[in-house]
């Protein structure tokens, strides 16, 4: 009969927990601290202790309706199309002392009115949208880019080895590096790939401003992102390929199981437990989006690529606000956390789930 030693395993747990408590856990809980000061990097006045005054500028979001244009009878103002004309909000939020600094995020229509939604931090929510897109675009890519690559090398192809070497060598190069060639490819005027799309078309498609234009700046860091990224899991999933029992497929074979049968019912269902960990993962890396945007966008083209990291890094270092770049990074911090336990929770089999509830 085993008997257990707790005092054995935390002596031999001792020195990690030590470490992961000097470099996560009391960093966290000085940021935690932070957050409620006032406190700015080169600055005469003395630190002060503000409460929660950074998450209520943080996080502060209100509505307010626009009013609809009347003329001089009453009646409501339109336009050509018919449509009801609205005046201007801006002159009645400054007369209101309690939206007096709130800024306009966005506009929602419902019937015949109109509201804008209200935000102090205005960078904050655009950054959190951002973010939120990013992984949105970046998690199919990357991760199906990686299993097709999984599924490749894990063929008999001869130069198997070279091929995951070639794809796996964007892993292990510095994201500094790759952004800076990246930068240079997508390039307006002398960037390989306007070069390349222009030679396809004949000269039929215009050169593209693949990093200056807001609505394909994010899409083109997501694109980079995953081709630099899916060598890693493609790595993980190709572990996993290899753990699936062949007699499962000699099998469905015998079976008369077609490719794409085989694929759906042996390979995926072994894959269950790997892609949980590939998708949680690469989730949790997409969140934390920084190199890229500071080295080929810098937060632009107005505000189109700012992230929550980019975000609490610009305001704690470059603008000297640290207590409130520490608060955005208690924020990101938080929600990573929130998501990631969500995933885990979708994602768990019916089997964890009963053990979890005993």
């Amino acid at each position: 009969m085993a008997v257990r030693n707790d005092k054995g395993g935390m002596l031999f747990a001792a020195p990690a927990l030590m470490l992961l408590g000097l470099s996560i856990v009391l960093p966290f809980l000085w940021a935690l601290i932070l957050t409620l000061t006032s406190q700015r990097m080169l600055t005469p006045n003395p630190t002060e202790f503000v409460g929660l005054e950074n998450y209520s500028r943080l996080l502060s979001i209100s509505a307010r309706e626009i009013p609809q244009l009347r003329g001089p009878d009453g009646e409501i103002v339109r336009d050509g199309n018919g449509d009801v004309r609205y005046g201007r909000l801006r002159p009645l939020l400054r007369a209101d002392a309690s939206t007096r600094a709130f800024q306009v995020l966005t506009e929602v229509q419902f019937g015949q009115k109109r509201y804008a939604v209200l935000v102090k931090d205005l960078v904050f929510w655009r950054a959190l949208t951002n973010t939120f897109y990013f992984v949105v675009l970046v998690l199919p890519l990357q991760i199906g880019a990686a299993l097709g690559l999984a599924l490749l090398v894990n063929s008999p192809l001869k130069g198997r080895t070279t091929f995951r070497t070639c794809f796996f060598a964007p892993v292990v190069t510095s994201m500094v590096v790759v952004s800076i060639v990246w930068s240079f490819l997508y390039n307006e005027n002398s960037g390989v790939i306007n070069q390349i799309l222009g030679a396809i078309s004949g000269g039929g498609v215009a050169a593209i401003n693949w990093l200056g234009d807001e609505s394909l700046s994010m899409p083109a860091i997501a694109i980079m992102s995953a081709w630099q990224g899916a060598g890693l899991q493609m790595l993980i999933i190709l572990a996993g390929l290899q753990s699936i029992d062949q007699q499962l497929y000699e099998a469905a074979r015998l079976d008369g199981a077609n490719a794409w049968q085989q694929f759906r019912f042996v390979t995926w269902p072994g894959l269950r437990n790997t892609m949980v960990f590939v998708v949680i993962t690469t989730t949790i890396a997409a969140f934390s989006l920084f190199a890229q945007v500071d080295v080929m966008t810098q937060g632009g083209p107005n505000d189109a690529t700012a992230t929550l990291i980019y975000h609490a890094i610009r305001s704690g270092f470059r603008e000297q606000d640290v207590a409130y770049g520490a608060s955005v990074a208690v924020v990101y911090f938080v929600l990573v956390l929130g998501v990631a336990l969500v995933q885990r929770r979708l994602t768990a089999t019916a089997d964890e789930r009963r053990g979890a509830r005993q």
